[in-house]
């Protein structure tokens, strides 16, 4: 994606385009560490923020929920199909939803981002705009972190959270008798991969693939429902549910019937001519929250399959009961 056109003392065209612009290189490292720091806000539970040693933050529970994720420029986004503040937004987004998978509240995050000397300044601006908002959206705020040279974006993202008094939701925790439940969209962000590996940059349903809309309120109140499991759909439905009854020793069995197919994902798929439940049972990348419940439990979020004993003679796994066909494995990295 090109750089717009910025002004500064340190204009010079771009090597290509004539395009003008200020790079990183011309800030330098502590010009842009201070550059990013005055753009992020500060967030109540960051006690002390950029510009020490190391951040401070309040743990009132005792306990600190810890994760971390990278995006490489390429793999996880591409520059010419995503702006830098969706780039930000996303990779938040993704840290926070598995805080709020364990039945966490985000407190902080803490961001390193490898970045080309030649790299539009603005491109880092909207980068930490973005990274502000999203972590904003749960009253978390973006307490430090690092800057260096590399050929390629990096961005690495650490978030902390709260327990507040709870126990923490694992992935271990599904018992035979509980029931699956979904909430939040699944199957919109593989569309949108599509629609732009189809060349079709324009349509409305590629935004799903450049930024998540996670529904972290809803992570909370499946946990005081008093989930027994839960998790964070990042590499396809199917999949994550296979984490879960690994972890949990169980089989998870979901109808394909139940799954939400939206209107929007459906219309999609009509374009390319694919089934539409591929996406939703193999794609990742929407961060909607899958999690078990006792049969007798409370819940606004609909059941898409139940948990089960293992067959003898099988293994632990999620599987679609009424088709003949295999979803997506979902993504996994280095196969």
């Amino acid at each position: 994606m090109l750089p717009t056109k910025v002004s500064g003392s340190c204009d010079r065209p771009y090597p290509t385009t004539g395009v003008i612009y200020i790079s990183v290189n011309d800030s330098g490292e502590f010009g842009l560490i201070a550059r990013i720091a005055a753009r992020i806000s500060a967030a109540e539970p960051v006690l002390l923020g950029p510009g020490d040693d190391a951040a401070v933050v309040a743990a009132p529970d005792g306990r600190v929920v810890a994760t971390t994720d990278l995006l490489v420029d390429g793999r996880h986004f591409r520059r010419d199909w995503s702006t830098a503040y969706d780039v930000g937004r996303k990779a938040a987004a993704q840290n926070l939803a598995d805080i709020a998978a364990m039945g966490a509240v985000p407190t902080a995050l803490l961001v390193g981002l490898a970045a080309p000397p030649d790299l539009a300044l603005n491109w880092a601006d909207g980068l930490a705009d973005g990274l502000r908002d999203e972590a904003a959206l749960v009253g978390a705020g973006v307490a430090g972190g690092d800057v260096v040279a590399s050929d390629r974006v990096t961005i690495a993202v650490t978030a902390l959270g709260d327990l507040a008094g709870r126990s923490p939701v694992t992935r271990s925790g599904a018992r035979a008798g509980d029931v699956v439940v979904l909430a939040g969209r699944v199957g919109w962000a593989a569309a949108g991969l599509a629609l732009l590996e189809a060349g079709r940059s324009d349509h409305p349903m590629a935004d799903a693939h450049r930024r998540p809309d996670v529904d972290y309120a809803a992570a909370r109140a499946l946990a005081a429902a008093g989930a027994t499991s839960m998790i964070d759909v990042s590499d396809g439905l199917l999949a994550d549910l296979g984490h879960v009854a690994a972890a949990s020793g169980v089989r998870i069995e979901v109808a394909s019937a139940a799954l939400p197919v939206s209107p929007e994902v459906r219309a999609a798929a009509e374009e390319l001519g694919v089934d539409p439940l591929g996406w939703v049972a193999g794609g990742g990348d929407d961060h909607a929250f899958a999690a078990t419940l006792p049969a007798e439990a409370v819940s606004a979020y609909p059941v898409i399959g139940r948990v089960t004993d293992v067959p003898a003679g099988e293994s632990a796994g999620a599987v679609i009961t009424d088709r003949d066909w295999l979803a997506s494995p979902g993504h996994e990295h280095f196969r």
